[in-house]
């Protein structure tokens, strides 16, 4: 795109805002992806689509609802980011909004375990590009000093969406059916998409609307980072770039501490619903609100560790407190004999998870090179969905063992303090 601003060439322009009308739609994206995945945990709480798809009293075939769409969205993130960063964000991310509207159709239209089981398959498939290429876009356009806020702004859209979801789509599963909630996500994806198309660009330099000014100030911020990351990190083909990121250590020790996290949030996410309504005895409308309190939480939490992230000029420990703080409130959750106080400990822990999730990436953007920046976003989370994909399955198979959901919840407590301990090594590494 040409820079069109009659003030492109002044001395003393004002800088133009463009980046952070970029993140806010950045937020709006992922917010809608989040609704499409989250559906399904609240229609799990419902008998009449547990008889309908023959899942009544069978929590294994209930756990590979979120199974299966993580496992095509872990090998999506993998091997289709490389082919982001050849589209550029803007493309690439176009692509997996239209692509992840189908299958969401397709959903509300299923009439058998088997079609709804295929149509999560193909929803994680075509989600699987998006979350890298949010990643791209803020290296891309944010100077490293603003990159804290800048992806807590984004990553919020991962807790705004379930803080929406859980009430209103048990508001419409109990007033209408479960078949509504996907054509609802259907509509809003279908929104989005010209949104991303017509008002973005893959670097600021290419936006229309982006002053010199404002251009300045970004390239300024990611002069000094592009050229120690030149110096450090070596790239070659895709295959190379894979090879090459699975030997360095700080690249492992992100990506193990981010399978930890994944596995934390898809466990509580997946059966969070099920467990105040059955577990705990709550009402329609209790757990539509103790479901939704954990996000509002996360809400804070993001925004915290983005402006102390950015204070401290240091995202690891921040990340590394998130982590931790998850895991213990997990523990005390599981553990805890009241109901609501239960309840509180899990919203707790989402708090703490909102702490670490910008961090993850903010820490990945520091020693990650912008031209591969989507093929390395796309190994962690990739990697990470997949192993965050057993959670679901475990604790749908730890639940039919024992009988009771405590077992499953403290699966993600050992799960989160392995974690914990490979994100303090990039408190060491000083990130």
């Amino acid at each position: 795109m040409d820079n069109l601003n009659p003030q492109s060439d002044g001395h003393n322009e004002k800088p133009t805002k463009i980046r952070i009308w970029l993140v806010v739609i950045l937020l709006f994206t992922l917010l809608i992806a989040y609704l499409d995945r989250v559906n399904i945990s609240v229609i799990m709480a419902d008998a009449r689509f547990l008889e309908e798809m023959g899942l009544t009293g069978n929590p294994v075939k209930q756990g590979l609802l979120m199974t299966f769409f993580l496992i095509a969205y872990g090998l999506g993130n993998v091997f289709l980011s490389p082919v982001g960063d050849k589209l550029g964000p803007r493309k690439a991310m176009s692509i997996a909004i239209l692509s992840w509207t189908v299958p969401v159709i397709m959903g509300a239209l299923s009439r058998s375990l088997p079609v709804l089981y295929a149509s999560r398959f193909i929803l994680g498939a075509g989600e699987a590009m998006h979350y890298p290429m949010q990643i791209a876009f803020v290296k891309n356009w944010f100077p490293l000093q603003e990159r804290g806020k800048a992806n807590s702004v984004w990553v919020m859209g991962t807790m705004i969406g379930p803080a929406i979801a859980m009430p209103v789509f048990a508001l419409v599963v109990a007033a209408y059916d479960w078949r509504a909630s996907f054509w609802l996500c259907a509509v809003l994806g279908i929104i989005i998409m010209p949104i991303i198309w017509f008002f973005t660009a893959d670097k600021p330099s290419e936006h229309k609307w982006v002053n010199k000014a404002e251009l300045d100030h970004i390239l300024a911020g990611q002069k000094a980072e592009a050229e120690r990351q030149e110096k450090t990190v070596k790239t070659g083909t895709v295959w190379q770039n894979y090879w090459l990121l699975a030997k360095n250590p700080d690249f492992v020790a992100s990506t193990v501490a981010y399978w930890s996290s994944v596995s934390m949030w898809w466990g509580i996410m997946s059966w969070l619903p099920q467990y105040l309504k059955v577990a705990r005895g709550f009402s329609w409308a209790q757990m539509g609100f103790f479901s939704s309190l954990p996000y509002v939480l996360g809400i804070f939490g993001i925004i915290f560790a983005g402006f102390f992230a950015d204070k401290i000029k240091r995202s690891a420990p921040v990340n590394c407190l998130g982590l931790g703080g998850c895991a213990l409130f997990i523990l005390l959750g599981a553990t805890a004999t009241d109901s609501y106080m239960s309840a509180m400990f899990l919203a707790v822990s989402i708090f703490f998870k909102g702490v670490s999730q910008p961090m993850s990436w903010t820490v990945l953007q520091a020693f990650i090179p912008a031209n591969i920046i989507g093929q390395a976003a796309g190994l962690q989370n990739g990697s990470s969905q997949l192993v965050g994909s057993l959670s679901p399955l475990i604790i749908g198979y730890l639940i039919s063992v024992t009988g009771t959901y405590t077992a499953g919840l403290m699966y993600l407590v050992v799960f989160g303090f392995i974690g914990t301990a490979s994100g303090f090594y990039l408190v060491l590494k000083k990130y």
